[in-house]
């Protein structure tokens, strides 16, 4: 099978592209723009730099690789940023995804898309595939959208509703709240964390299974993949100072309306993960093994 990636040094990028080197069965095209910050051995796959917003380019790009299935990492991921640069965010998350199924239905591939919790307006969550959206940002509008294009196109295709993603990139170019409380009480600042929202953090390797077992499988459908606890940040923190040995004196609980955020957050989130344990076998780490996998990876530089 021929795999190509989209946003391939990103950090779901990045653990994909390790992911697929390291089960050996496939063959692998990974694109991105700009040059190829992948840390791999080039020889064993196929770089290609690719703009997402040029359609002519995405066109090209899925003719001459032939993928057997396309995962669509790539997007504008940075919530407050898509509040106020929404032509940018329409661009990069929606007609982007348009350009991208149509070039899977020329080319006959399978489009596996990467989607959010931001989706749903957070009033009663955990939830299901099933569930009705309901965003409450710009950046859960336009997800919703390219959803909507993907179920609209012919291509066979697959959603992946995911949560709160953490882990290490190879260049550490990317932070996350497991090294930004790490480093931050190791320092000894003051801290406030929200304790008020409810979240299933995803650990990056488990959200690169998941999306393998789709693609490897052609699984249709919406599914969700994310991890197994419902915690809020404040738990998660607390967590992380425990796993470290770190002194909490200096962190403190607080409700989201203290912080002065452009764009809405859903209060309470969470995705419940039935279906993909159920018919893909996925079997994703707690937080609390997450957390461990992280600091090896901080330790020992193997991302």
């Amino acid at each position: 099978m021929k795999i190509l990636i989209t946003g391939a040094n990103g950090l779901l990028g990045q653990k994909l592209v390790k992911l697929i080197l390291d089960k050996n069965q496939d063959e692998l095209v990974a694109t991105a723009r700009g040059a190829n910050r992948l840390p791999y051995d080039a020889s064993l796959y196929t770089y290609i730099s690719l703009d997402i917003t040029d359609q002519s380019s995405v066109a090209e790009v899925i003719e001459q690789a032939r993928p057997d299935v396309v995962i669509h990492t790539a997007a504008m991921t940075n919530v407050d940023q898509c509040e106020t640069e929404r032509e940018a965010c329409q661009e990069l998350n929606v007609n982007a995804t348009q350009y991208l199924i149509s070039a899977c239905e020329a080319n006959g591939a399978f489009f596996l898309h990467l989607s959010t919790d931001f989706i749903f307006d957070g009033e009663d969550g955990p939830y299901d595939e099933e569930a009705a959206a309901n965003p409450i940002s710009y950046y859960g509008e336009s997800k919703l959208k390219s959803e909507e294009l993907v179920k609209a196109g012919k291509a066979e295709w697959a959603i992946v509703r995911t949560v709160l993603v953490y882990g290490i990139a190879h260049d550490m170019s990317r932070s996350n709240i497991i090294l930004w409380v790490k480093g931050s009480l190791e320092q000894g600042k003051h801290i406030k964390v929200v304790d008020d929202q409810l979240r299933s953090p995803t650990l990056a390797e488990d959200l690169a299974m998941g999306c393998y077992l789709i693609a490897r499988q052609k699984a249709q459908g919406v599914f969700n993949i994310c991890g197994k606890d419902l915690l809020t940040p404040y738990d998660m923190a607390i967590k992380t100072a425990d796993f470290f040995k770190l002194s909490t004196d200096t962190m403190e609980r607080a409700d989201a309306s203290t912080f002065q955020q452009t764009a809405k957050r859903p209060p309470r989130t969470g995705l419940l993960i039935e279906k993909a344990t159920t018919q893909l076998g996925y079997q994703p780490h707690s937080f609390d093994e997450g957390i461990a996998i992280v600091a090896d990876q901080i330790t020992g530089a193997n991302p």
